[in-house]
């Protein structure tokens, strides 16, 4: 791994950042600081905001857990997914609800879900009744519960709405685990979860996955998956630059006093001077991205004027304000307060996920 080329790279995976929309009107709800919590997942509320714009999921799963952790809901994942208009996937949701059988449209989901998640790999398997397995794409699934979770009881509720039926798994396994499981999963999927499985995995027998789904429609059906087709034949397939696989990282790094040559390097499966040359090749430095990182992220956090700059200093790796306050006055030539006042507010939405 020490001498892997930068043009191996994968293309970090994105999602439409709909569950994230979700999450963020939920801690509205509560009340939250939605941009400071944002930005501990390496976000800001103009790319949430914007259904256009792709989301990194990491930074997804990320924000759940400090959504979750916010909110003090051990089970933030799995509540947020129980109520949300399933109709909010769009495409992908229609294609599934026009198909024939429950079978028909696992085999769609396994196919097109990618258009909204490219973290996640839906894999059907149809013999014996059907399995649904969930395969994270170069994402660690260490890192998650409540994405997981939340991608288990919609995959759920889905197949329960198409089939106008209360149906439930024979088998459900999930990777993570949960000491004491608690009684609401058995509640709503009607079977023990098996925490601490090797997969993450739901299993329906034979009877159910040949239910016929209630709004099947032949001609509906293929006028969407060309649809989907096309969605699909224009999802980018140009591959991640060393670049901005470092600026992916650093936000994350950050705030831990992380953001060293050699932590990237490691995340990066490359050695120290692999990571050196690569940026050198693509006309950069580490310490340059670095730098120029750090003066973007603090201009955009000040324009918010949501966070105290005791805490932009730490979501920028500053252990003390005045480190911070002396960098700024050397990108801008003033202070962090005088560009706060100086500057225009930025922009603030309250719009309901979509």
């Amino acid at each position: 791994m020490g001498t892997a080329r930068p043009e191996s790279f994968r293309t970090i995976p994105r999602a439409t950042g709909g569950i994230t929309r979700l999450a963020c009107a939920k801690l509205r709800e509560q009340g939250k600081d939605v941009a400071r919590i944002l930005a501990k997942a390496g976000l800001i509320a103009e790319m949430v905001d914007d259904p256009a714009a792709p989301l990194e999921v990491r930074a997804q799963i990320k924000l759940l857990e400090l959504a979750a952790e916010e909110l003090d809901d051990e089970l933030f994942g799995f509540h947020l997914a129980r109520h949300f208009d399933l109709r909010e996937i769009g495409l992908v949701y229609y294609v599934i609800a026009s198909s024939q059988h429950l079978a028909d449209a696992l085999r769609n989901a396994e196919r097109y879900s990618l258009i909204v998640n490219e973290g996640v790999r839906l894999l059907c398997s149809l013999s014996d009744g059907a399995a649904v397995t969930l395969e994270y794409v170069d994402v660690d699934p260490r890192l998650d519960r409540h994405h997981i979770e939340f991608w288990l009881v919609t995959l759920v509720r889905i197949c329960r709405e198409v089939t106008s039926s209360r149906l439930a798994p024979r088998r459900l396994k999930v990777r993570h685990l949960r000491p004491d499981p608690p009684a609401d999963f058995k509640s709503f999927f009607g079977t023990e979860v098996e925490f601490g499985s090797d997969i993450d995995e739901i299993v329906l027998s034979a009877p159910i996955a040949y239910l016929p789904t209630v709004g099947r429609d032949a001609y509906l059906n293929r006028l969407l998956r060309r649809y989907a087709e096309e969605a699909l034949a224009v999802r980018p397939t140009k591959r991640a630059s060393t670049v901005s696989e470092v600026e992916r990282l650093l936000p994350e790094l950050l705030p831990h006093g992380k953001a060293k040559t050699s932590e990237v390097a490691r995340r990066l499966g490359l050695s120290c001077r692999t990571l050196s040359r690569s940026l050198s090749a693509e006309g950069a430095s580490f310490g340059n991205i670095l730098e120029e990182l750090r003066a973007t992220l603090a201009k955009r956090y000040l324009r918010d004027r949501e966070l105290p700059i005791s805490e932009i200093a730490w979501l920028l790796g500053y252990r003390e304000v005045s480190s911070f306050t002396h960098a700024f006055k050397r990108w801008t030539g003033m202070n962090p307060g005088e560009f706060r006042s100086s500057a225009p507010r930025g922009k603030t939405t309250d719009n309901s996920p979509s």
